[in-house]
C-alpha cells in the first residue's frame, strides 16, 4: 500500500467530480474515481494514476462489490465525496418509478452504505473527511423537482447525523452547490434568468467547489456543517 493520502470520490467521470479527481490527483493523493456509465473521463484520470471503480449506485449489490474492491486496493480513506448525482424532474419521476427510486438510491442509500461500509478505512486516516455534495435547494425545494430536493434533503440529514455518530474521529460536512456549471440542456434563457437571480451574477465555475473542499479539509474544527458555494442565490430562492 502506498504512503500518499487517499481520496474516494464517487461520479468522478464528469463535471464536478472529474476536475476534483484531477486536482487531488495533482496534490499527490492516490484517487479511487467512481463512475456509472462516464467511462470516457474516468480512463483520462486512470491514465494520470488513479484507480477506476465501476458501479451502479441503484444498486446495493454493486455498492458493496465496489467496497470490496477498495478494501483490496487500499488500508485507508482520507477524503470521501459523495458526489454522484441523478437530476430528474416531476415529470420524468411520475413517469418512470426507477428514476424515482434511483433519486434516493443515489443521494441517500449509496452514501449511507459507503460510509458505514469504509468507516474502518476513514478511521486509518489522521485527518479522515466525508464530503457529501447536497443542493441549496435542500433548504427551500423547488416545486418542479420535488423527490431531487427531498432526497437531497435526506443527504442532508445523513450528513448532521453521521457528523454526531462519528465524531470525533471521522468528520463530516457538506457542499451545497448553487449555479456553478450549467448543464448542456439549459438555454441561454434559463442561464440568464438564473443568473439575475444570484446576487454575484456569475456563474461560478468548479474552481470555488475544489475550494470549498480543500478549505474543509484544511480547517479541522469544522464537522456538521453546511457550505453554500453558489454567489448567494440561497439568499434569493
Amino acid at each position: 500500500m502506498s504512503d500518499k493520502p487517499v481520496a474516494l470520490i464517487t461520479g468522478a467521470g464528469r463535471r464536478f467530480g472529474f476536475e476534483l479527481a484531477k486536482s487531488l490527483l495533482a496534490e499527490g493523493y492516490h484517487v479511487i474515481a467512481h463512475y456509472n456509465t462516464s467511462r470516457e473521463g474516468v480512463a483520462e484520470l486512470e491514465q494520470q494514476g488513479a484507480t477506476g471503480v465501476q458501479a451502479d449506485l441503484t444498486d446495493t449489490v454493486a455498492i458493496r462489490q465496489m467496497i470490496a474492491t477498495i478494501r483490496d486496493v487500499t488500508d485507508r480513506i482520507d477524503i470521501m465525496v459523495n458526489n454522484a448525482s441523478c437530476f430528474f424532474d416531476n415529470a420524468t419521476v411520475d413517469s418512470d418509478p426507477a428514476c424515482l427510486a434511483a433519486v434516493f438510491q443515489v443521494h441517500v442509500q449509496a452514501p449511507y452504505l459507503l460510509i458505514k461500509g469504509l468507516r474502518e478505512l476513514l478511521q486509518q486516516a489522521s485527518n479522515p473527511l466525508v464530503v457529501n455534495i447536497t443542493d441549496i435547494y435542500t433548504d427551500s425545494p423547488t416545486t418542479s423537482h420535488i423527490a431531487y430536493c427531498a432526497a437531497k434533503a435526506g443527504l442532508a440529514n445523513l450528513t448532521k447525523s453521521f457528523a454526531k455518530s462519528l465524531a470525533p474521529t471521522i468528520r463530516v460536512n457538506a457542499i451545497q452547490p448553487g449555479p456553478i456549471l450549467f448543464l448542456p440542456e439549459h438555454d441561454s434563457e434559463h442561464r440568464q434568468k438564473v443568473l439575475s437571480e444570484t446576487p454575484l451574477k456569475v456563474e461560478g465555475g468548479l474552481k470555488p467547489m475544489i475550494q470549498a473542499v480543500r478549505f474543509l479539509r484544511d480547517n479541522t474544527f469544522i464537522t456538521g456543517e453546511f457550505l453554500k458555494v453558489d454567489g448567494g442565490r440561497a439568499l434569493q430562492i
